[in-house]
């Protein structure tokens, strides 16, 4: 028992010195969020004191008020944060592959499965609703990657639905701040095993992929062993 409430003491510095980081962060971009948070919590309890007067019970009301403050504090907080995290992630490298490794249970994501020498980049995301190819990058240059990743996937597992996801302000993309919003809308069309099932198939290509043994006889004259690749023995 002391053993536990030990554990349990040590692990609320930590949790506190996690919210003192988020809350800096979250000020970089929001000035306001301390008075917002403050009023927040103020006119929650002062609506449920004043109501406790009202009708005669000052303290029920007033503790009830003081629990209700917190929680509508904790609430605005947390979006208000998510809000800024996003607003600092939008057009950063690798900022949707991140939404995507947090999306929550039930989702299998690879990163960067298909990229061209401007850093543009397609990851995917499997799921109950198929497979979802995510873009981020120039939207003129990365159509053409998600078009050449959407038919390899055809190929590979035609009987699984291919959605397309440009991350982005323009027209017909997906803002940052909504991509697991719009994931998680999408209609649910496979079943658990069918999930696991494509996950397999898709694992078993990749590993295919690298370890490709090299063809056997001498090396063709000028060509090079890529850095990284099997060892001549």
């Amino acid at each position: 028992m002391a053993r536990k409430e030990t554990a349990a003491d040590a692990a609320n510095p930590g949790r506190l010195k996690q919210i003192a980081l988020t809350y800096k962060m979250t000020r970089r971009a929001d000035k306001k969020i301390g008075l917002v948070l403050a009023a927040v919590g103020i006119v929650t309890f002062g609506v449920f004191l004043a109501i406790g007067f009202l009708i005669g019970h000052p303290i029920y009301l007033g503790i009830l008020g003081f629990l209700l403050a917190f929680l509508a504090t904790a609430i605005v907080f947390g979006r208000r944060a998510e809000r800024a995290a996003f607003g600092q992630m939008e057009g950063q490298p690798g900022a949707a592959a991140a939404v995507l490794d947090n999306i929550g249970r039930g989702w299998t994501t690879t990163p960067a499965v298909a990229m061209n020498r401007n850093q543009d980049v397609v990851h995917r995301a499997v799921g109950k609703a198929g497979i979802v190819l995510v873009a981020e990058g120039n939207p003129n240059r990365v159509k053409s990657l998600l078009a050449a990743e959407k038919k390899r996937m055809n190929r590979i597992v035609a009987d699984v639905p291919v959605h397309d996801i440009i991350v982005g302000t323009g027209e017909g993309q997906v803002e940052l701040k909504k991509l697991r919003t719009t994931m998680v809308k999408l209609p649910r069309v496979l079943t658990g095993p069918q999930v696991t099932a494509t996950n397999d198939r898709l694992r078993a290509l990749g590993d295919l992929m690298s370890n490709m043994p090299l063809p056997k006889g001498p090396m063709p004259k000028g060509m090079k062993l890529p850095k990284g690749g099997p060892k001549m023995r």
